[in-house]
């Protein structure tokens, strides 16, 4: 039995077993009624970050953006929903009404081969730019001055502010969620970590999709359901990567041929571009990164990273070219280095029909997503674990102006099991590595017809895979 088979057979229907999934998927008002409230924390979040304490534990929007929300995205949301977040999401909400010129209904009609009536110029976007790397270097240039962002309020006002106003300009010029699938730098490491979750929006059987169905309903849109805001079309639906989960496809398909499964963790494993193995390098290298200079006992980087506080220009410039080189070119060739490797050794056994290095290059790249997501939810922990204190009370104080709404404003800080936190670290940092080497080995058998010389090229990257995690354990561990 193939991999994908075993797969097939764990998958659980949840709108089958869970009838309510599937009311609340077919409900109209379901993702308004979901984006609501998070529009309206945004709109708070944004009020305190300019009018509020420009101390970064005492506003909201540093408390709850950075520490709660990202540790929830990151560790419970990710590797078991996937990319739900996207249909809560406050920052297209206004693109895609007023791109609908609707909050709620639908409109039917006809725009540029679609079954709904669109607001605005609908232009596709480029194709020489329909991939994730502007997403990349967007997400690696906030990064580079994440502590700006992570310290100062203002900062998280501004830059959260232009992305909403960015996704609200792109809606009116380009058809779908153009934001979110090539410029969301968050939208970018959701869809790579997206291929672990145990969740999935799939057709239920795509023979009907492709032969079957006539209209396409789900990725044209019909009287019922809005046109894919995502671009997909169900009946070639394999990934998680690039499905937002707003199940305009659940209303709209006429054949009731779309459900959520619940399935096994990293059950997606294909990646299909140099630009998403990119962004697995970028990931784990900033994992990495964040580890030593939060973690390590080296504080200079620390004060290099911390710009804004500390003004060493030198410092910043020194810090800011190491971070991008080693993202860019510096793992991505240690990397390369174990994959020629393994691919010169498993040539030697088998010589004729030899996998290609850059299928090599790009497939086993898919080893460093559970490995870089686990390493993240274990450098996300301790920030729960030791400021989760915070939450309370600044839940009560959220503008730090000496409020006491609900009564925690003045609980002390207090560290939640701290002494436990590397235990947990060193253990999830083990599943990541476990389900790193497991899903490379069924790669490599995807591609080595031969047992041997399948085994043979996955040895150096699980020597470099094993080396990375000994580092994050040691910088976890001391």
């Amino acid at each position: 039995m193939t991999t994908e088979v075993k797969v097939e057979a764990q998958k659980v229907d949840l709108f089958e077993k869970f009838k309510i999934l599937k009311w609340l998927a077919k409900l109209r008002s379901f993702q308004f009624l979901a984006i609501l409230p998070n529009l309206v924390l945004f709109y708070i979040f944004i009020l305190a970050g300019i009018f509020g304490s420009p101390i970064g534990n005492a506003n909201i929007i540093i408390v709850f953006v950075w520490i709660l929300w990202w540790f929830l995205l990151i560790s419970v949301m990710v590797p078991f929903v996937g990319r739900l977040w996207c249909l809560m999401c406050p920052l297209p909400a206004f693109g895609d009404w007023l791109q609908r010129l609707a909050l709620i209904g639908v409109r039917p009609g006809k725009t540029v081969g679609l079954n709904n009536k669109l607001f605005g110029l609908n232009k596709r976007w480029p194709k020489a730019l329909s991939n994730i790397w502007l997403q990349n270097i967007g997400f690696l240039t906030l990064a580079t001055v994440s502590i700006l962002l992570v310290t100062r309020p203002i900062v998280s006002s501004i830059v959260l502010g232009l992305m909403f106003l960015l996704a609200t300009v792109m809606a009116l010029i380009w058809r779908g969620r153009a934001f979110c699938l090539y410029l969301c730098p968050v939208s970018g490491f959701l869809g790579l970590y997206s291929m672990t979750s145990m969740m999935e929006l799939r057709s239920k059987d795509k023979e009907i999709c492709r032969k079957v169905c006539k209209t396409k309903s789900c990725r044209a849109g019909s009287e019922r359901g809005w046109a894919c805001p995502w671009l997909v079309y169900m009946g070639n639906l394999d990934r998680n990567n690039f499905c937002g989960l707003c199940m305009e496809c659940v209303k709209s398909c006429p054949h009731d041929n779309i459900t959520l499964y619940w399935r096994p963790f990293c059950s997606d494993k294909v990646i299909k571009g140099y630009d998403e193995a990119w962004k697995a390098f970028i990931m784990l290298v900033l994992a990495m990164a964040y580890s030593v200079i939060l973690l390590g006992p080296w504080g200079f980087l620390k004060d290099w990273a911390n710009i804004s506080e500390k003004g060493d220009f030198v410092g910043f410039i020194i810090y800011a070219a190491t971070l991008w080189f080693s993202c860019l070119l510096g793992f991505p060739a240690i990397y390369y280095i174990a994959v020629k490797l393994g691919h010169w050794w498993a040539k030697m056994k088998k010589q004729n029909g030899a996998v290609s290095l850059k299928d090599m290059f790009i497939r086993y790249s898919y080893t460093l997503v559970p490995l870089g997501l686990l390493a993240w939810v274990a450098f996300s922990l301790p920030l729960i674990m030791v400021n989760g204190s915070y939450i309370l009370s600044v839940l009560s104080d959220p503008l730090g102006r000496g409020w006491n709404l609900f009564g925690t404003a003045h609980i002390p800080w207090t560290p939640v099991y701290p002494e436990y936190a590397t235990y947990i670290q060193v253990a999830l940092l083990l599943v990541g590595l476990y389900y790193g080497i497991q899903k490379g080995l069924e790669i490599a058998r995807e591609l080595w017809a031969d047992e041997e010389a399948a085994f043979r090229s996955m040895v150096p990257l699980t020597v470099l895979l094993v080396a990375v995690t000994i580092a994050f354990m040691k910088l976890f561990a001391g």
